[in-house]
C-alpha cells in the first residue's frame, strides 16, 4: 500500500498550519507580539519577572542628565509601586538574568539591602561579560530591612561611567 502524492502533500500542508497556529498561539497567550532585545530577569524562589529597561537610549550610553532623570523616574515609580514587584520570603533564593546582547555589553547587579557593614549595598552579582545569570543566592543576605528592598541591573562597559541601560525591581518582604 503506497501514499498517493496528494495525501503526502496535504498531511504536510496540515502539519505546517498547525505548527504555525501553535506558535501563533503561544506569542499571542504570552502577550509577546516583538521580541525585545534588551530585558533583564527577577527570578525568586519558584517566580519570575522579565522587563524591559526603565531607562535605556536605543543602545547608546546614558548622559549624565539621563541618569539624573532615571533616578528621579526610578524614585517615583518606587513610590508610585509601579515598578515590577515580586513578594519574597527571607528562606527565598533569588537571582538575576538578562538578554544574551546584554550579557555580550556587560552587566551587573546589586539591591539597597544587606549589612550595614556592607554600607547597605548588596552585590547580586559583579561585572562579566557574556553571562546571562547571577546564580541564586539567599535573600535573607540582600533583602533591605524597610521590607522594600530595590534590585538595579546595569548594561554597560565596566571602564564607562554612562550605562547603555538600568532596570528597577522591587522586592516586598513578607512574613
Amino acid at each position: 500500500m503506497s501514499l498517493d502524492t496528494r495525501v503526502i502533500a496535504a498531511l504536510g500542508a496540515v502539519v505546517v498550519i498547525g505548527a504555525g497556529t501553535v506558535g501563533g498561539s503561544i506569542a499571542f497567550a504570552s502577550g509577546q507580539t516583538a521580541h525585545s532585545s534588551h530585558r533583564a530577569t527577577l527570578t525568586v524562589g519558584n517566580s519570575s519577572i522579565v522587563a524591559d529597561p526603565l531607562c535605556f537610549n536605543d543602545g547608546n550610553p546614558l548622559t549624565e542628565d539621563d541618569q539624573q532623570k532615571c533616578q528621579e523616574t526610578a524614585t517615583q515609580a518606587l513610590k508610585d509601586g509601579t515598578l515590577p514587584t515580586s513578594d519574597v520570603v527571607v528562606a527565598d533564593m533569588v537571582g538575576v538574568g538578562v538578554s544574551p546582547n546584554v550579557a555580550e555589553k556587560g552587566w551587573w547587579a546589586f539591591t539597597n539591602g544587606g549589612s550595614q557593614g556592607q554600607g547597605g549595598r548588596y552585590s547580586l552579582f559583579s561585572y562579566a561579560k557574556n553571562t546571562t545569570y547571577s546564580g541564586s543566592q539567599s535573600a535573607a543576605k540582600l533583602l533591605n530591612a524597610s521590607g522594600k528592598t530595590l534590585v538595579t541591573v546595569v548594561e554597560g562597559d565596566k571602564n564607562s561611567d554612562n550605562p547603555t541601560a538600568v532596570w528597577y525591581f522591587q522586592l516586598n518582604t513578607q512574613d
